[in-house]
């Protein structure tokens, strides 16, 4: 979940639970109702928002997850390639001496 979806969902929450607060406040009700609306749709709202918690932290989690086992694996493949490079190199260096040899060499002679 991005910053902005994260803020997106607070403030959706936070604007749902004030609504409901001041829905009940205005409610024909009396005040003991009125005061058991209120609690029941605080615990309500804070059962939803520990479950939307643990809804992104779950989602955080997997994202994480993949993400990491991706950068691994591309660690992995970059390491390799340059395994292969550095052969190409070695291979290079060691035909270049045997030249270098070849014509010490001769100059040798």
């Amino acid at each position: 979940m991005t910053n902005d979806s994260g803020n997106t969902l607070l403030a959706l929450l936070v604007g749902a639970a004030i609504g409901a607060g001041v829905g009940v406040l205005y409610a024909p009700d009396k005040g003991v109702k009125t005061r058991k609306k209120i609690k029941k749709k605080a615990v309500e709202a804070s059962d939803d928002i520990s479950h939307r918690i643990t809804q992104a932290t779950e989602e955080l989690t997997k994202t994480a997850e993949a993400k990491k086992v991706d950068f691994e694996q591309k660690l992995e493949d970059t390491i390799s390639n340059m395994s292969y490079k550095a052969d190409d190199i070695i291979s290079a260096l060691e035909k270049k001496l045997v030249d270098l040899k070849n014509k010490n060499a001769q100059l040798q002679k």
